[in-house]
């Protein structure tokens, strides 16, 4: 892994969202929120704190993550820190810091999750499914628009 590794364990804020870049890059991206809690010495109560992160996953991960995870799911994420930067139409600057996985998965803390493994993707079968399964992407996924996603744009 690279320098800025990170490994994060929470829960997820809102479905996991399937687009499309505009060569056919599956990417999906869903929000997650991390829980700190502590006891205060002083006081003897317990405190609490939530920090809030953007996870983008890539390729076969981002479909599989789709598929599977779903809005309060706990899960472990193993990935990397990264800044982009964008204009807005108004001609404002902004940034943000996103997590770009290189692993999700499920949390068996308090969960028990049953596993399927997708038959593996050779370069010459268009990069879809494995088993025979449909070539399109999930009823719930949505198309990005017909420029595609740069990194270069606001982020969705």
């Amino acid at each position: 892994m690279p320098d800025n590794s990170v490994t994060l364990v929470g829960n997820i804020t809102r479905d996991p969202e399937l687009r499309f870049t505009n060569t056919g890059q599956p990417t999906a991206s869903f929000g997650l929120a991390v829980n700190r809690r502590w006891q205060n010495r002083q006081t003897q109560e317990w405190e609490e704190a939530t920090s809030f992160f953007d996870v983008v996953c890539w390729r076969e991960m981002a479909e599989n993550v789709s598929e599977t995870l779903s809005k309060g799911a706990r899960v472990v994420v193993a990935g990397r820190l990264e800044q982009r930067s964008w204009e807005t139409p108004d001609g404002d600057r902004r940034s943000k810091v996103e997590v770009i996985a290189d692993e999700v998965g499920p949390s068996l803390r308090w969960a028990t999750a049953q596993v399927t493994k997708n038959e593996r993707r050779g370069p010459g079968d268009g990069g879809g499914r494995g088993g025979g399964r449909s070539q399109a992407p999930p009823p719930r996924a949505e198309q990005a628009p017909a420029a595609g996603y740069g990194f270069d744009e606001e982020p969705f």
